[in-house]
């Protein structure tokens, strides 16, 4: 059986073809039969992001991914934060435990396939261990094990009742491709010439795999991207070979290939990287080719979130792409400003209702901001420790400590799929975004990362960091139980009942989609105490703690006491 997708319809084809290009996809036979794990939406889980080089070692003997010769050859140096550091699967999967005790319910492998062991200008190079120069769509990358190495993975993780999304990339490759006129090349616009005149070196002319991908008539071969206007998505990501999205060929190509992925392992999702320097209408036509490949294999709750990354605190910018795209959910950037700002920072609480009344803009409303992983940081802006600290230099460790706490339990009691960046729960901090904010859980030997002090321990990277007793740890253990005993928190609506222009009390009441009964959740964003009265529902009396401290029943009807410490919260549930 075989579905087919009218690409014309929906793409801006070069040529000016009007015919209907099919782009087959597979279907199974029969439906395969869904494991209990599967029948979870989106909106149930708690994500654990890793990257595998990042995580533990579980096998020296894949540190040089196969490969003699220095760090220039192999990309392999311990000491190094640009280079391999020896994390993998078997690592990884020997791990599973910590992460399930953590209460993640899934894991979002950064990207696992075989990359360029290095690349960069002479004097600034550096490794692939982040996964996102791949040369060979196909296979795993030799520097994390193997084809058996992510099978047991994944197998463990499902055995756990854990799902796993693996990061996909289609916007480029790695840099192979150069240009006759220069290198490197500043943008060419489409109205100013034809492209570059491009040509594979010499030794890399069939590098990548599958092997159409080795031709450079499917790139668009203009030179570096400023990521501004029309070379956001026709130019060359930091040098990236930039691929032809809006070519049907490249299209099918990509469906080939990451459908492949869901055949073989039976993977629960995909975070996609880069999607706002890729034309939209492949989006359109990608997205539901690999939801219906994922129904074919028996996973109906298949989970495509997008990266559409931005600094601003401006949900119109992600909910746009929600609009045009057709992808299911986006990661929350908008979010991620948000709590950086306020429990970050010292700006008012106003600025987190500004951010859910943007909740309207997305495809389908409020609804869509439910199913959109939340994050407070990560290994492309940085750890929010970092904010923390670069927001408050002067402050306690006992305040950043607060404040990091705050951060994290916004991300679990506000609406949205929370997302955890590896370490963050051992008190993890960083110097920056990038290579400074991807230590390794297991013992490190680079300098930058051992030489700062970790939030919450005295312990620091130079050891091993799987401390069940971290109070980071615990308090996410905390929170991911609170999120996992109340409806309302997994998938329950929001409703704003207080915010202030300055820091203080944000308050906001969730419901449960099914009784409708409530849960206010309650934040202090302010160095002092706070302690007043906000409304919830005439019906809501009494009330029980989900997390920290409640006031046992209302006041008077509708009117709900409230005492929070300083950078205090809490979740409080109505039980009558």
């Amino acid at each position: 059986m075989r579905n087919h997708f009218c690409l014309a319809a929906l793409l801006a084809l070069s040529a000016g073809s009007s015919a209907c290009v099919s782009a087959a996809v597979p279907l199974a036979a029969a439906p395969v039969a869904a494991e209990p794990f599967r029948a979870r939406a989106p909106t149930e889980e708690i994500i654990y992001f890793v990257l595998p080089d990042r995580f533990a070692n579980g096998d020296a003997g894949n540190d040089r991914g196969g490969l003699k010769g220095d760090r220039l050859k192999t990309g392999f140096d311990p000491t190094h934060k640009a280079f391999y550091l020896g994390g993998d699967l078997k690592g990884l999967t020997a791990r599973l435990d910590y992460i399930r005790g953590l209460g993640a319910t899934a894991i979002w492998l950064g990207p696992i396939y075989k990359n360029k062991p290095v690349q960069g200008p002479t004097g600034d190079e550096s490794a692939g261990y982040h996964g996102y120069w791949i040369t060979d769509f196909t296979q795993v990358d030799p520097h994390f094990g193997g084809e058996a190495d992510l099978r047991a993975f994944v197998d463990a993780a499902h055995a756990r009742g854990m799902k796993v999304y693996l990061d996909i990339i289609t916007n480029h490759t790695a840099d192979v491709i150069a240009f006759r006129e220069c290198n490197p090349c500043a943008y060419r616009p489409l109205a100013e010439g034809p492209p570059y005149t491009a040509y594979v070196p010499a030794g890399e002319e069939e590098v990548k795999v599958p092997g159409w991908l080795n031709n450079p008539r499917w790139y668009h071969n203009r030179g570096n991207t400023t990521f501004q206007g029309e070379n956001s998505r026709h130019g060359d990501f930091f040098g990236l070979d930039d691929l032809a999205t809006e070519d049907p060929h490249v299209v099918q190509g990509f469906i080939d290939i990451f459908g492949s992925w869901i055949d073989r392992y039976r993977i629960d999702g995909f975070r996609i990287d880069t999607v706002q320097h890729v034309n939209p209408e492949f989006w359109q036509v990608f997205a539901p080719a690999m939801l219906e490949r994922a129904r074919a294999e028996g996973i109906p709750n298949f989970h495509l979130f997008a990266e559409v990354a931005t600094s601003e605190m401006n949900p119109g910018y992600t909910a746009r792409w929600s609009h045009i795209s057709g992808i299911p959910a986006m990661l929350d950037f908008a979010f991620s400003e948000a709590v950086h700002q306020t429990a970050g920072g010292n700006a008012g609480t106003s600025v987190l209702e500004q951010l859910f009344n943007g909740d309207v803009l997305y495809k389908g409303g409020e609804g869509y901001a439910l199913q959109q992983p939340t994050f407070i940081g990560n290994h492309d802006q940085g750890r929010f420790a970092m904010f923390v600290d670069r927001q408050n230099p002067a402050a306690s460790a006992e305040e950043k400590l607060a404040r990091v706490k705050l951060g994290h339990a916004m991300l679990f009691l506000f609406r949205g799929v929370p997302t955890v960046y590896s370490g963050d729960e051992q008190g993890f901090v960083g110097r920056g975004g990038d290579q400074s904010a991807r230590q390794p859980l297991f013992a490190s030997q680079v300098a930058e990362y051992n030489a700062q002090p970790l939030v919450g321990t005295a312990s620091t990277t130079a050891a091993d960091n799987f401390d069940s007793r971290h109070p980071l740890y615990q308090l996410i253990q905390q929170l991911s139980a609170a999120r996992q005993a109340s409806k309302a928190l997994r998938a329950g609506k929001q409703v704003t009942r207080w915010s202030e222009p300055q820091p203080g009390l944000f308050a906001a009441s969730r419901f449960d989609p099914e009784t409708g009964r409530e849960v206010v959740v309650l934040f202090n964003t302010s160095p002092k105490p706070v302690s007043m009265h906000v409304v919830v529902e005439r019906r809501s009396t009494t009330f029980t703690p989900l997390v920290g401290q409640c006031a046992p029943a209302v006041r008077s009807t509708g009117s709900y006491p409230v005492t929070l410490p300083a950078f205090g919260f809490a979740a409080c549930a109505a039980t009558e």
